[in-house]
């Protein structure tokens, strides 16, 4: 084949492939997930075997307490998240209030904005008075709370639905464990690229379970730390903020970026002072940048490390792909890769533009 046709089919492949990848994301998602909940739970269910329990009683036994200790924290903060759920209107009024021009000051772009809707708006009234101008007039459809009612269950079963078929396939790939494993590398080939299988799939594992095992811990020490540094200030439903703090610091650079600037507003609408929103968006910056800066390459170290540019590379097109669920999937999804690029030969340029 020559090398131009050769790099046109590599080219179509992949593009093919990202276009898979992005319309069956629904189906792709919850394989990913189990699977990163299998790694993280699969050293438990094997030290409870290793204590002579049955796996699939261990592999049950280790699900039902991470579901419940999921429901309990989201049921002690139920009444802190309801409680910002009932403040978002007079937030909203204190936003608008501080976002109005002052009488006599030069008209901003949202001004210029609505004085030109408000023209054409005008426009559209002297219209419907012309003569021979038939006037058309669209009638919006009033609220329906059963509609409202109905899209919203539609939606929470959609997402019960989606947690049980992760749960059930994570409980299926505890049981599992090496099954796929030794499937996969009995159907490889030769002798050479069985061992080369192997040592891959032991790579990953051992990565996957490693970084789980370290963004766990340091989402919790951040939520831990923001949660205490926040209500030692005053700041109100200091518990639920330290909590988001620690969910989207799993989502390197972007998150603690969300969480500075989420945080700076809410401090803003409780205290109003410059002060206080200054130190409150200071303080969730300076755990953020300490743990990213210290703490996390501390504890990876250089096994698996990866350059800033690609990390953010694959933040942008997981993002683009998956949404939410690929900002939260995309540094184990790019580990996997660069895992992979390391053991096969012809990948190994692209492993090389990975790594540091």
């Amino acid at each position: 084949m020559k090398p131009e046709r050769h790099l046109a089919v590599t080219l179509l492949a992949i593009a093919i492939a990202i276009l898979l990848l992005q319309f069956m994301k629904s189906v792709l998602i919850p394989f990913v997930v189990g699977g990163l909940l299998f790694y993280a739970l699969d050293p438990a269910v094997d030290w409870l075997q290793g204590k002579r329990v049955p796996r699939s009683i261990g592999a049950a036994v280790v699900l039902a307490l991470v579901v419940s200790g999921g429901a309990i924290l989201a049921y002690s903060l139920q009444g802190q998240a309801l409680t910002v759920v009932d403040k978002l209107p007079t937030g909203a009024r204190k936003l608008a209030v501080l976002l109005r021009k002052t009488p006599g000051a030069a008209p901003g772009a949202l001004e210029k904005v609505q004085q030109a809707a408000d023209v054409l708006q005008a426009g559209g009234q002297q219209a419907k008075t012309d003569p021979g101008v038939m006037r058309v007039q669209v009638q919006d459809e009033a609220f329906r709370a059963s509609t409202f009612v109905w899209s919203s269950s539609i939606a929470l079963l959609t997402g019960v639905n989606s947690l049980m078929m992760v749960l059930f396939l994570t409980y299926f790939m505890l049981l599992s464990d090496q099954l796929f494993k030794k499937k996969l590398v009995e159907i490889v080939g030769p002798l050479s690229q069985k061992k080369i299988t192997v040592l891959m799939l032991e790579d990953i594992a051992g990565q996957i379970e490693r970084f789980l095992m370290i963004q766990i811990l340091t989402s919790a020490l951040v939520a831990l730390f923001t949660w205490a540094v926040l209500w030692s200030m005053g700041l109100q439903q200091a518990a639920l903020w330290g909590l988001l703090a620690g969910i989207f610091n799993s989502i390197p650079y972007y998150g603690p970026l969300l969480v500075t600037v989420g945080l700076s507003i809410v401090g803003f609408l409780q205290f109003g002072t410059i002060g206080m929103t200054a130190a409150v968006a200071g303080v969730s910056l300076l755990i953020t940048t300490l743990e990213g800066a210290l703490l996390t390459p501390w504890l990876i170290g250089r096994a698996a490390s990866m350059n800033h540019v690609a990390v953010f590379a694959g933040l942008i097109f997981w993002s683009w792909a998956w949404g939410i669920w690929g900002m939260l999937l995309a540094v184990p999804m790019m580990m996997v890769l660069k895992v992979i690029c390391d053991h096969v030969e012809s990948l190994q340029p692209v492993a090389h533009l990975l790594g540091e």
